[in-house]
């Protein structure tokens, strides 16, 4: 079914990137021609090319991470945030990405989301911590599967060589009429029409490369927001085909649209990545518009009264709209079967005040950015800073020196290793050379015997250290058996 989707971006992709490619030939020549006389388009042209080419290469072997670290966005485990985490196995598996897409949080109250990377192999999730406190999870589904299917459908990769081309067509068209400007056209094309030599040919030449210099990124911008805007109405059908669940996507949209804050990490890179328009409102709309209007994305959802598949949103499109308008290929569609709605799942987030929505919002935030969560004897949660050096705190309520707790061997783990390092020690070889046997190096040791935590409160922040250093949290929704660590590997027991 989704091949059909793919298949389609990609001949789409296709077309979009030789009409960009003519216009940036085209805009090459005739720039080189009016600033180098006759001959001098083919070194335009050369000139245009290797433009493009420098900025494809710099967005393919760093395009994804430098927009990562533009966002600001850090990467998280799934300690942090394991509700999130399976969500985005799951549509993982639903949508049958090659890879688990990495995850990654940006530490801001604004609720949004986007997705990167020129692989589904590997592409990566950014959420904003604002966003995972504000929805529950079927809302925070329908989110996670409407970027799973920018990844899927290729659309970030559409988005990255899209973007690229359009860069450079600005670039040269800048740097031509901003030379122009300031050098007062000091071309030979402008000498010879000021002389009057070579007749009108060279004024000619001037004014066209003027005008496509012009209008060249004008063209451009309206065709890849035309295609971009397409894309997130594709997405959006996509997203209800994985969860089944319309409203979810809906309802997220609409709490992300109607929320009055403003994500700091949006810019003009970034933006058109968003699940909703960071820049310029919800309201946004119109030809320069990197999305569709909102409302309207939330009434075809809405309109989904028939089913979760293509053919639905297909009909809802059209009703919201008032006229028939294509946004799936007809074979997509011809092979789309009945997909009946699913009921709510059950496992929603309680009603929380605003107070609390702002405390699990900061909680995160410190999560994400390193800090250490104890729970003094007294009742107080201590948050204690990443750049703190001590492994000791006092409680600033009771007083009580607090120390962040470490995984500990538990003794049954602990003989167990103890006899398997003794086992291999009895099966290894004796050697003329080592008076005694050893352990074999690759068998059983107490260094291997798993760790163990005991958990302290249910439904806080938790932080302990692993047996390797490293600072381990469990969040108020941990509900695993244990925990890996990301720095050794070491699997710790939560009790």
């Amino acid at each position: 079914m989704f091949w059909e989707l793919i298949a389609s971006n990609r001949r789409k992709s296709f077309f979009l990137f030789v009409g960009m490619a003519a216009l940036l030939v085209t805009l090459g020549w005739f720039i080189g021609e009016a600033t180098m006389g006759e001959g001098g388009g083919n070194i335009g042209v050369i000139v245009a090319v290797a433009v493009w080419v420098m900025m494809s290469a710099a967005s393919v072997f760093g395009g994804p991470d430098l927009v990562l670290k533009m966002s600001r966005a850090r990467p998280v485990t799934a300690d942090v945030h394991p509700q999130l985490f399976n969500i985005v196995e799951e549509m993982k598996i639903s949508a049958g990405l090659p890879a688990m897409p990495k995850v990654y949080i940006i530490d801001e109250k604004a609720p949004n989301a986007f997705a990167t990377g020129l692989k589904p192999e590997n592409s990566s999730i950014v959420v904003t911590a604002g966003l995972l406190t504000k929805l529950n999870r079927d809302e925070l589904q329908g989110v996670i599967a409407h970027e799973t299917s920018h990844i899927m459908n290729r659309d970030v990769q559409f988005l990255t060589v899209a973007a690229v081309m359009l860069g450079s067509i600005v670039l040269i068209a800048e740097i031509f009429l901003r030379g122009m400007w300031y050098s007062g056209g000091s071309g030979k094309r402008w000498r010879s029409s000021k002389k009057g030599e070579g007749g009108g040919g060279g004024a000619i030449l001037i004014v066209i490369a003027i005008a496509l210099a012009i209008l060249a990124p004008i063209f451009a911008r309206i065709l890849y927001f035309s295609i971009s805007r397409k894309r997130e109405y594709l997405a959006d059908a996509c997203a209800v085909r994985l969860t089944r669940y319309p409203a979810g996507l809906a309802d997220a949209l609409e709490k992300i649209s109607q929320s009055p804050l403003e994500l700091e990490a949006a810019n003009k890179v970034n933006a058109p990545m968003f699940i909703v328009a960071p820049l310029g409102g919800p309201k946004a709309s119109g030809w320069g518009a990197t999305h569709p209007p909102i409302q309207e994305r939330i009434a075809i959802l809405r309109g989904m009264s028939e089913g979760a598949g293509f053919l639905s949103y297909q009909h809802a499109l059209a009703k919201v709209r008032g006229k028939p308008s294509m946004i799936m290929p007809r074979s997509a569609l011809k092979q789309d079967e009945h997909v009946a709605v699913r009921a709510a799942h059950p496992d929603v987030v309680r009603e929380q005040s605003e107070k609390d929505k702002t405390r699990d919002v900061m909680d995160l935030m410190r999560a994400v950015n390193g800090f250490a969560f104890l729970v003094c004897a007294c009742g107080l949660k201590i948050k204690v800073p990443p750049d703190y050096a001590d492994h000791h705190i006092a409680c600033p309520r009771c007083g009580r020196d607090n120390e962040i707790p470490k995984a500990q061997i538990n003794e049954f783990a602990e003989v167990a290793a103890a006899v398997g390092a003794l086992v291999g020690a009895q099966n290894q070889p004796m050697s003329s050379d080592i008076p005694f046997a050893q352990p074999s190096t690759g068998g059983p040791g107490v260094a291997d015997a798993p760790l163990e935590y005991q958990r302290r409160t249910r439904g806080e922040w938790e932080s302990f250290s692993c047996a390797c250093g490293h600072l381990l949290q469990l969040s108020p929704i941990f509900s695993a058996s244990q925990t890996k660590c990301p720095n050794c590997g070491r699997i710790t027991r939560v009790v």
